[in-house]
């Protein structure tokens, strides 16, 4: 049950990441996506950093600067870019391959079993999402195709090294969130400048759309990822990835009227059944101890206040 609760949570964040085409095409100024990343990652970043009253210290700001680079610096470019060069379709059906790497990467790094059953739950969820987004007329971009697959292997890197290294003592998934969204934020703000100019004026419906993409869609998004990579193995988060193109196809349908034809809705089923098939597969693949042992008594240090204030903050492999 507690398992169960865990991976319950952890798939509310892509399914946040499902909301984000809907809100920016609805809400958000119009070919501004690298400006749109840094407002969805360093006001949140610097949000959760100071809700957690911890910044990093010795090694872990330039771990903290490698990992925010991996799954927000260079993966939110590395997306928007093969959105703008391939169809919605195509770029989706990229993203859908990084539970793939993830699987190959984890094999590697953590030691985790790549069993055939998980490998061939995440070929399922990849077809799925393909038989609901990709057209007849799709057609593919080298650039946008090289951009999407190395987006995907960026931030299935960025969830390996973060099961990998961990946190640092006393330290728990919402300052490390905030850690990463600060720096990822901050790699892509030359890049914006750079690309897109000065920042576009923001009308009450932008504030809106940045305010729950920064807030939902991103803050307590990635918070519960991440959160979900230090209660469950990184192949076993990674196997939810496809409920975000599903979330996505579901409100195109619910809300702006998109029509869902039958390949679609086999595909959705399909894909549906991989993640569910992924993540009782994982559930008997042995993970990291996921609890700390906590100090007796009352808290009363500033550290210990500290974690009070983080919800949650202590789950998960600690490590130095």
């Amino acid at each position: 049950m507690k398992r169960f609760a865990t991976v319950a949570l952890t798939a509310l964040a892509p399914i946040s990441w499902g909301s984000t085409y809907a809100v920016a095409t609805e809400l958000l100024p119009p070919d501004r996506p690298l400006f749109t990343g840094v407002m969805r990652a360093l006001p949140a970043g610097l949000l959760l950093t100071a809700l957690a009253r911890r910044i990093p210290s010795g090694a872990w700001w330039w771990k903290s600067a490698v990992l925010g680079t991996l799954n927000i610096g260079a993966f939110f470019p590395l997306l928007f870019l093969s959105a703008y060069r391939l169809p919605g379709g195509v770029a989706a059906v990229l993203g859908s391959a990084g539970p793939l790497f993830v699987v190959g990467l984890a094999a590697l790094v953590l030691g985790e079993r790549a069993r055939l059953r998980t490998v061939l739950a995440a070929v399922a969820g990849a077809f799925g999402v393909s038989m609901v987004v990709l057209t007849a007329e799709a057609r593919l971009d080298l650039v946008g195709v090289v951009a999407g697959v190395v987006s995907s292997a960026s931030m299935a890197a960025g969830t390996v090294m973060t099961k990998r290294w961990g946190r640092p003592e006393g330290v728990g998934p919402l300052a490390l969130t905030g850690w990463q969204l600060t720096a990822g934020g901050l790699v892509i703000i030359p890049v914006a400048a750079l690309v897109e100019g000065a920042p576009p004026a923001l009308d009450g419906k932008a504030l809106l759309g940045y305010g729950y993409m920064m807030l939902i869609n991103t803050g307590i998004a990635y918070w519960l990822w991440f959160r979900g990579i230090g209660r469950l193995t990184a192949t076993s988060v990674t196997l939810l990835g496809p409920l975000s193109p599903l979330t996505a196809a579901v409100i195109g349908w619910a809300a702006l009227g998109q029509a869902l034809s039958p390949v679609q809705l086999l595909g959705m089923a399909l894909a549906f059944g991989a993640t569910v098939a992924g993540q009782l597969f994982a559930a008997g693949t042995k993970s990291e101890p996921s609890e700390p042992s906590e100090p007796a008594g009352p808290f009363s240090s500033s550290e210990e206040n500290d974690r009070n204030i983080s919800m949650d903050l202590t789950d998960g492999p600690v490590r130095r």
